[in-house]
């Protein structure tokens, strides 16, 4: 049977790129986006076994439903592509309440509410994955990005959680964590990071990251996290071996203005 993929926040940036390139690999693609016209321009664009859908992520109810319309038009729902995500960048006192609460809304509640409304869906699969997008902003908490990074970290701990957890259904939940990606979200950006370490990565960088993880064949020994680019993967590597004290003071030099 032809495999399917359901993406969130697949109408522009990585989420469309990513339905790209699983389309031409032959998948049947859900493009699902709280954008919805912009989400059916992209599926027409690339053929009948593309659907779109609207989607706010942080509304399980249109999880459930959208869920549903996806897997009874698929066949079955083999992997889950938790994209969606947005940024709002400067000094924290800077940005409004409401501002740092939807950040939460959407990068942590709305992948929550995918995976929870999807288990159901994965379960019935023979072969099912979870990949979700996190971020070298949860390597270590980044300024100017605080809420963001914190919503990072959740999605990584959420991770490792649920690919623990859902081992007894046989179902990987994965992650990948690229650094600043050549999207809207990162224009005019404020955060002293970026303008030190530069934006390298595009969004078919990532996508070939996500479709490698959704192909992979040796299921036991995939790593739970996975690092995008040469920079990301140096800074992971990094984190993990030096002491707290450097990994602030990195962080406080590549944040510096």
């Amino acid at each position: 049977m032809q495999q399917s993929v359901f993406i969130s926040g697949a109408a522009q940036g990585i989420g469309a790129e990513i339905a790209r390139l699983f389309y031409q690999q032959g998948f049947k693609v859900g493009i699902y986006d709280i954008n919805q016209q912009q989400a059916q321009a992209l599926a027409a664009e690339l053929g009948i076994h593309a659907k779109a859908g609207y989607l706010d992520v942080s509304n399980y109810q249109q999880w459930q439903t959208a869920l549903q319309e996806f897997t009874h038009w698929a066949g079955e729902l083999n992997l889950l592509i938790n994209n969606a995500g947005i940024l709002y960048s400067g000094p924290f006192e800077n940005t409004d309440i409401q501002s740092h609460h939807r950040i939460i809304d959407i990068n942590l509640k709305g992948m929550l509410n995918g995976c929870h409304a999807a288990l159901a869906h994965l379960q019935q699969a023979d072969f099912a994955r979870v990949i979700n997008l996190s971020s070298a902003s949860a390597i270590y908490g980044q300024a100017d990005l605080a809420s963001y990074s914190a919503s990072k970290f959740a999605v990584r701990g959420l991770t490792e959680a649920l690919d623990v957890e859902w081992q007894k259904y046989k179902i990987r939940v994965l992650d990948v964590m690229p650094l600043f990606v050549q999207t809207n979200m990162v224009k005019n950006m404020d955060a002293g990071s970026i303008q030190n370490i530069g934006v390298d990565l595009t969004p078919a960088d990532v996508a070939k990251q996500v479709l490698d993880l959704a192909q992979h064949k040796d299921h036991a020994l995939l790593p739970p996290h996975t690092p995008v680019g040469i920079k990301t993967r140096l800074l992971y590597q990094l984190s993990s071996l030096s002491p707290q004290f450097l990994n602030r003071w990195t962080n406080l030099f590549l944040s510096k203005r």
